[in-house]
């Protein structure tokens, strides 16, 4: 994956009013999940922004709520390439994957984010964007190819997910399917269903009625 960089400045002040102001102000609220697990009750400082989450069985987790600006994260959120992002906050840098964005429902700009942090030793389930290529034997009898999938979710250490996931149907003849268990990536787990259609070479009226005429004329 690409690497972005994102500055965030940690958040102290959670309530409603106070997140309205935010947004008015042209910032997003963030919060940052994924951090180590802890034993509880919890003694050490907490940095700025920084919260404990109980778990249950005496654990916590730390989190961190941040603010980001809209500005920021634009050419984050409204591109289909997917990035490990190097965030910087309280003067360090920590490594994340983007977990959930929250939506306006009418005006569409963006109410929250979701972060999750990341390391080189623990798996993450993230979505990366399909892409098909060769050409299909089932077009060239005068099928159509469809993308039921644009995007698949892939359980890997971060590093190991790729930009894109590249799927070559070449031998999808007339009327076939390809499904999610049927693809393997090498180092990559799909947490999508088994039997989740990904591609498949549709029938066209022109082609149901050449193989009519092909039957007739037997």
């Amino acid at each position: 994956m690409k690497v972005y960089n994102l500055v965030a400045e940690p958040r102290t002040n959670l309530g409603k009013k106070a997140t309205r102001s935010l947004r008015a102000e042209g910032k997003i609220p963030v919060v940052l999940n994924g951090g180590a697990i802890i034993d509880l009750p919890y003694t050490a400082e907490l940095k700025p922004g920084e919260k404990v989450v109980e778990i249950g069985n005496g654990k916590g987790l730390i989190t961190t709520d941040l603010t980001v600006s809209n500005e920021a994260v634009r050419k984050l959120i409204y591109t289909p390439e997917i990035f490990a992002i190097e965030l910087e906050v309280n003067g360090e840098k920590r490594m994340a994957v983007l977990k959930d964005i929250q939506f306006h429902p009418v005006k569409d700009n963006i109410l929250h984010i979701d972060l999750l942090e990341v390391n080189d030793t623990k798996p993450v389930v993230i979505e990366v964007p399909v892409k098909l290529e060769g050409h299909a034997e089932g077009v060239k009898a005068g099928g159509k190819l469809n993308l039921s999938m644009k995007k698949l979710k892939v359980k890997a250490i971060y590093t190991e997910v790729p930009e894109r996931l590249v799927i070559n149907v070449d031998n999808l003849g007339l009327g076939k399917t390809l499904s999610v268990g049927e693809l393997h990536f090498e180092g990559l787990e799909l947490v999508n269903a088994k039997n989740a259609v990904v591609c498949a070479v549709a029938l066209t009226r022109a082609a149901r009625g050449a193989a009519a005429a092909a039957a007739a004329g037997k």
